[in-house]
């Protein structure tokens, strides 16, 4: 008979096993194990997420969530890509370019520089956001704008979610204005999508449950800016802070009795 080198799973437990479950860590062997949007969980998580997840849903529908808006059909998220897509295009035909579209004259208007903020072009804070550099950078902001953005929106409403996305886009402009080279030019609306990941945190806590796969994917994202150049980690931390704070005080404030 052979001895089992490693550890067991937690159902099963002749059953030697090197994978554990992302959320409760415990030991799990294959046939125990889902795939979940980090890693895999196993049966028990997945079915005591369901259970609180359903819970939570129950509870908005019914509004007893005294701090949620909950709202249906998303609004704001599509709003928000088609300006950013119609700015993009806009780029492309001033450009000529599909890729060096940043040749485009908007671009010498609306992105961000800080000297030039303090010379009084303030519109730069906010219009930066809405400039993307080449395809791939529009395209990855808006799919993370989807993805993140449409359970955050029907949960804190439409106008809360707007408030959000504008003063997280604000805020990661704020930090690169206080702390960037001067003559640094700053687009993308990747603070915004960053503050945005910090509010889906914060709700995920407020709401008991787990934030590990929200939280998960901001540090990812924290790890490739670092790691590529020309990323501004700057205005994604500022983003991520304000959108983060932001969130907090409108979920964690007092309600009125």
């Amino acid at each position: 008979m052979t001895a089992m080198v490693g550890p067991g799973c937690v159902r099963h437990p002749d059953r030697e096993t090197g994978v554990r479950c992302t959320r409760c860590e415990r030991p799990a062997c294959p046939a125990c194990l889902r795939e979940a949007s980090v890693g895999y969980q196993c049966v028990d998580c997945v079915a005591e997420d369901a259970r609180l997840r359903a819970g939570t849903r129950s509870r908005l529908r019914s509004g007893t969530v005294p701090w949620a808006a909950p709202t249906g059909r998303s609004v704001v998220i599509p709003i928000l890509i088609a300006i950013n897509v119609a700015v993009f295009v806009v780029t492309v035909v001033q450009a000529g370019s599909l890729s060096n579209n940043a040749d485009a004259p908007l671009f010498g208007q609306w992105a961000l520089q800080p000297a030039a903020v303090a010379q009084g072009a303030w519109w730069q804070l906010l219009t930066a956001g809405f400039l993307h550099i080449g395809p791939l950078h529009i395209a990855f902001n808006m799919i993370a704008l989807w993805v993140i953005g449409r359970d955050l929106e029907r949960v804190l409403g439409r106008v809360r979610f707007l408030v959000v996305y504008l003063v997280s886009l604000l805020g990661g402009s704020l930090v690169v204005f206080l702390f960037a080279n001067p003559m640094s030019n700053t687009a993308g609306a990747s603070g915004a999508v960053f503050g945005l990941m910090g509010g889906l945190a914060v709700v995920l806590m407020r709401l008991r449950l787990s934030p590990r796969p929200a939280l998960t994917i901001i540090a990812l994202n924290v790890i490739i800016s670092f790691a590529i150049p020309n990323i501004s980690i700057l205005g994604h931390l500022g983003g991520l802070a304000f959108g983060a704070a932001l969130t907090a005080a409108m979920v964690y404030a007092p309600t009125r009795r």
